[in-house]
């Protein structure tokens, strides 16, 4: 039984004994003094639809925010921290946190950070900054190619992948209509295209991984026909291949027994109640020649829309070779997503996930130069992702060579995620990472969907006033040498020092 039920029962006990003991102790009633105002919170908390946690946890569920109250005296001492013990993340959590629900999201006594430890970055602003005009629409940047008949034009802030299984139906309607109203995509993650990312109307990524969900055949290939007749619904906007993903490269998604419902089973073709984890590469193709052919055969099946691969980088020769495919066959596909090593919020082996796949920087650095080296990148959008959640990361994504940017962590915080951790257990307390009903129940797609609009919003908006503080006039002005990064305590290099341009066509051999 979940607190919610013995919160009810708990009540209806108290409730009786006291009208029991009335009868024989006509005082007891001042009992209900005391009993009565807290009965009445836990039923306030039942019925309200802005926090997760006290609908789950009547009661009980405002110690975290008496906790919170105490910030940072008490919370920092629960939240993670670096290997010298300071805490990290408690300030994005914060922002996240304030941004999705619409409050003030300025802090007092300036920078928050040790600014003179090694690593520590910042960006260059202008003496002749720019005003930020936030009244007009975000910018957006045109995806696909020349041999695509439908590109798409996305907003430069994504959700990340993220499968229904992983998350609740209600976590993916939330994403989905907040994508609707702030006119953004979302990605499905590699679980299949359900009826709750078409639901509630918002743009859609369909990733296709290993184990080709919802386009599988029988024994687990790749199914054209239930891929076509998918690819061309309306609100498919993008065709993403997964090739690797931060969290787990070279392993495959991971979908616990306990996660994996027969609803799930369905949508997935597969046998519910066991633990899916996906083949670790594609039986589709097997070499580059063969991968250009894939996203070409994708890019038919789908009536031109723009095809794609999600990469977290492994071996850079490989990457190189799939450059070379693109100039051998003429066939190129028009994005790429490049994940971090250090990106991921669901299952992972922890060795997978701490030592495997090269972080988001170096992987996207080596990305956008191989494209420049071999005279590709204009034809290719790119795509970073692994902890995404400020304005300044997407400012220095957009440094290293990003068109635009994904965020799973950022976005699953905006709808009430508190990072406790239980996504793999299926005991997620605010209803976004589980299957259980009682907990997803906590979960108000119609709120949170406002606050997934809101952090998408309002971080955008400062996206934009950071380039204007640059004295640039667009996002894509941004270059290298605008993000600086401590190097030691006395050596100071801005990223196109530590990153050189390379010349357009330098890698090209004919």
């Amino acid at each position: 039984m979940k607190v919610r039920g013995y919160f009810i029962l708990i009540s209806v006990i108290v409730l009786a004994v006291i009208f029991f003991l009335a009868q024989i102790y006509p005082g007891a009633w001042w009992a209900m003094l005391i009993f009565g105002p807290l009965i009445l919170l836990g039923i306030y908390d039942l019925i309200q639809k802005k926090h997760s946690i006290l609908r789950n946890f009547p009661l009980v569920g405002h110690g975290r925010y008496l906790l919170e109250s105490f910030r940072p005296e008490i919370m920092q001492y629960f939240v993670e921290t670096d290997t010298q013990g300071r805490p990290i993340n408690r300030i994005f959590r914060s922002l996240i946190y304030e941004r999705a629900k619409n409050v003030n999201d300025t802090a007092p006594f300036g920078t928050q950070m040790d600014v003179y430890r090694e690593g520590y970055e910042w960006m260059n602003h202008s003496m002749y900054a720019k005003h930020a005009d936030l009244s007009i629409e975000h910018p957006r940047i045109l995806v696909g190619g020349t041999e695509c008949k439908k590109p798409y034009s996305a907003s430069l802030l994504n959700v990340s992948a993220m499968s229904f299984g992983a998350l609740s139906k209600n976590a993916v309607m939330a994403l989905n209509k907040g994508a609707k109203l702030g006119n953004f995509a979302h990605n499905t993650g590699e679980g299949g295209l359900t009826p709750y990312h078409l639901k509630e109307g918002g743009d859609i990524i369909w990733q296709i991984g290993t184990g080709y969900f919802g386009c599988r055949t029988p024994d687990g290939n790749f199914d054209e026909h239930k891929f076509k007749e998918k690819a061309n619904h309306e609100q498919v906007k993008m065709i993403e291949i997964k090739i690797s993903q931060g969290a787990k490269p070279g392993h495959g998604g991971v979908l616990p027994a306990a996660k994996n419902t027969e609803e799930i089973a369905e949508i997935r073709g597969v046998e519910p109640h066991t633990d899916v984890i996906s083949p670790p590469s594609h039986s589709a193709f097997s070499n580059p020649t063969e991968f250009m052919a894939f996203i070409k055969k994708l890019r038919g099946l789908s009536g031109g829309k723009p095809v794609g691969f999600k990469v977290c980088i492994g071996k850079k020769s490989e990457f190189i070779e799939i450059c070379e495919a693109m100039l051998l066959t003429g066939i190129k596909p028009d994005f790429i997503t490049i994940d971090g090593g250090e990106g991921g919020t669901g299952a992972a082996p922890i060795e997978f996930s701490n030592s495997l796949g090269m972080p988001l920087r170096d992987g996207l650095v080596f990305a956008y130069d191989t494209l420049v080296g071999y005279d590709l990148k204009k034809e290719i959008i790119l795509i970073a992702s692994g902890k995404i959640f400020s304005s300044f990361h997407m400012v220095r994504a957009f440094a290293l060579g990003a068109d635009m940017v994904n965020s799973a962590r950022g976005m699953m915080m905006s709808i009430g995620c508190i990072q406790a951790l239980q996504c793999n257990n299926n005991t997620c307390p605010v209803g976004v990472a589980t299957q259980d009903k009682s907990l997803m129940k906590g979960l108000n797609v119609e709120d949170k969907s406002k606050r997934a609009q809101s952090f998408h919003h309002r971080t955008l908006n400062s996206f934009l006033e950071l380039v204007a503080a640059a004295g640039l006039s667009h996002p894509q002005e941004i270059r290298r040498g605008h993000i600086n990064r401590r190097v030691n305590m006395h050596e100071i290099k801005n990223y196109e020092e530590l990153y050189p341009y390379p010349k357009a066509g330098s890698l090209r051999k004919i």
